[in-house]
């Protein structure tokens, strides 16, 4: 009776031949069955990376996260040119400022600064970032 398999002869290290000789002491299994499903599995996958598999779905979130974080820094970026383009504009015809004018504006910027540092110990309260996750929620839902 012809069994329709043909015998191969290969050498496996002496480490996965101890884990083989384990296996197939296990009722049920022989060393055939274990290699026929390995090799099965290993060529369904088509040799396909293992990490790949295992970490792709994470790496796609990843991916997502870095576009969204893209999305803000360009926002940012094009909000901070737009004004620095507005107050060169308008600051182009400006007479030179005294000592007063500049102590009004070394106060304002050190205000400015105290409230940037204020939004961000406190990101739910920043108007940018309400905005961008309203952004986020129309991209996502």
């Amino acid at each position: 009776m012809k069994t329709f398999k043909e015998r191969h002869q290969f050498y496996l290290p002496d480490d996965l031949s101890e884990k083989l000789e384990a296996m197939a002491k296990e009722p049920g299994s022989s060393k055939t069955a274990i290699l026929t499903d390995a090799l099965r599995a290993w060529f369904e996958r088509r040799a396909a990376n293992e990490l790949d598999e295992r970490f792709g779905i994470r790496l796609d979130r990843i991916s997502q996260a870095n576009e969204r974080l893209e999305r803000k820094l360009e926002f940012v970026a094009e909000a901070l040119g737009t004004f620095v383009q507005h107050q060169l504009t308008l600051l182009a015809h400006q007479p030179p400022f005294d000592q007063e004018t500049g102590q009004l504006g070394l106060k304002r910027y050190r205000a400015f600064v105290e409230m940037v540092g204020r939004r961000l110990a406190r990101p739910d309260q920043s108007p940018i970032a309400i905005a961008m996750s309203k952004e986020d929620e129309d991209a996502n839902g």
